[in-house]
């Protein structure tokens, strides 16, 4: 399992100027993938048993510019490409997006802003002071079990706000980027994202690229879609762009006859469900033909989405099912490993005014001095820096579960209520490793994981201090 690891760690080699900068990230994804308790850099120090005067280099990592972010979301990607086995439909990848707030109250944080909460969960605040993170997960596994593998994606805005795109958008373009290393691809995408500027933003990328993305997504209930229009419009004036309007909720009651029953395997289970298939324009000022499928399943009613036109009604509804991965994600980052837990922050960074009104000049115009604001973009780069290692160590604990659950019975190990008997959970891997990582350091010395790891232990000044006497 050690030497797996090892082998998946050595590519990102080249994503780093200096070798002691290598280094330290592997302890930091090591340290992150067993940590037993989530109270930042210390608890890496602590499980992996370092020395303490290690700390002020791991902070120092996460600000360094002997990496950057970007190298190594594409490298992640480049590993991930060829280490796991991929879900693939018609040839191409499928991918998932979304996006991801998370709660900070950090007065000198760079980027904490005032988001609305869309969750209908009733613990959570309407609006909270916090980052707004994308992600695009690809899926990996087999029958078995399937993951979401990620990488994090900082969504920025700048002054002006018409230089900078929307988060719709920014999806769509880093999906499309991630697409690039493919080929082909599908993205899953909640109903948030189904908009015009996403849709004009997919087709000038196709004008731009070879590469070929296409979404699968979920309609509003009250959506409104139109029919072709005449080939010939009688009479003078400009030919008509659309047809004339269906309201799709009314089809569910107005075309149950036409609804088709077909079984499929959803969320672990064969289900029976119904749909019925309809290619229509949609898009005020667009009108982009899509397909929709209308599905009635125990009841519930639920409009699909696909820029795809080949794509089949079933595989669109098994799809979609899929698209509810990467919010497992979110809660196996935020509980197994707290990838989260970052606290990051800026002396030169103006205090954050929780009731800034909008016609008043943001705090960060004020800040013209150039250390400072180079200050300021190094802190974001270190929280995004600090969440990508995170997504790296998430990832490879998923890899090891698909690779080593029926190979290893070590890791079934821990007693649970409902286990699993096929593929084993991150939480039951980082378990695992947090057990047994020092004995499969003794196992295989010659590993560099091993290496890098105990020369920068508490014993390791001990044992040379021995030597050299």
């Amino acid at each position: 399992m050690l030497k797996y690891l090892n082998d998946l760690l050595q590519p990102f080699r080249s994503c780093f100027s200096r070798q002691a900068t290598f280094e330290w990230f592997i302890i930091l994804v090591v340290g992150f993938m067993l940590r037993s308790d989530h109270l930042g850099v210390t608890s890496v120090i602590r499980d992996l048993s370092l020395n303490g005067r290690c700390y002020e280099t791991l902070i120092h990592f996460f600000r360094s510019s002997g990496w950057s972010t970007s190298s190594l979301r594409q490298r992640w990607l480049q590993v991930v490409r060829q280490h796991a086995p991929l879900l693939m439909i018609q040839n191409r990848v499928v991918l998932v997006g979304d996006g991801m707030k998370q709660a900070k109250e950090g007065r000198r944080m760079p980027g904490v802003k005032k988001l609305h909460q869309e969750s209908e969960n009733v613990a959570k605040g309407e609006y909270i002071f916090g980052h707004l993170f994308g992600a695009i997960g690809i899926l990996v596994g087999d029958s078995r079990k399937w993951y979401g593998v990620q990488t994090i994606l900082g969504w920025k805005k700048s002054e002006s706000e018409v230089e900078t795109p929307s988060h719709v958008v920014q999806m769509i373009e880093q999906g499309f980027e991630v697409a690039k290393g493919f080929g082909q691809a599908l993205l899953l995408l909640d109903r948030y994202f189904l908009s015009v500027p996403a849709l004009e933003r997919l087709n000038a990328c196709h004008l731009a690229f070879e590469t070929r993305m296409h979404l699968v997504t979920k309609a509003k209930s009250k959506v409104v879609a139109y029919e072709r229009p005449p080939a010939k419009k009688p009479g003078r004036g400009r030919p008509p762009k659309k047809g004339q309007a269906v309201k799709l909720k009314e089809l569910f009651a107005t075309r149950a006859a036409d609804f088709q029953p077909t079984t499929l395997q959803l969320y672990g289970k064969e289900e029976t469900v119904q749909f019925l298939c309809l290619d229509l324009l949609w898009g005020q000022g667009l009108y982009q033909e899509l397909r929709f499928v209308l599905v009635v399943h125990e009841g519930c009613y639920s409009i699909l989405v696909s820029t795809d036109l080949s794509l089949e009604a079933p595989d669109i509804i098994r799809l979609y099912s899929y698209r509810f991965k990467i919010e497992s994600m979110f809660r196996e980052m935020k509980q197994v490993i707290h990838a989260f837990g970052y606290r990051f922050w800026s002396k030169s960074m103006p205090k954050l005014n929780r009731f800034l009104r909008k016609e008043e000049a943001h705090p960060l115009e004020v800040v013209t001095n150039e250390q400072n604001r180079q200050r300021i973009q190094k802190t974001i780069q270190a929280t995004e820096g600090f969440v990508m290692c995170q997504c790296i160590a998430m990832g490879l604990l998923q890899l090891v579960a698909l690779q080593f659950s029926g190979r290893t019975s070590g890791l079934f190990f821990r007693y649970l209520r409902t286990p699993s008997h096929a593929v084993v959970s991150e939480a039951s891997v980082a378990a695992y490793l947090r057990k047994s990582i020092f004995c499969l350091f003794a196992q295989n010395p010659h590993l560099s994981i091993t290496k890098i790891i105990k020369s920068k232990q508490e014993n390791a000044d001990v044992e040379r201090d021995s030597l050299v006497s």
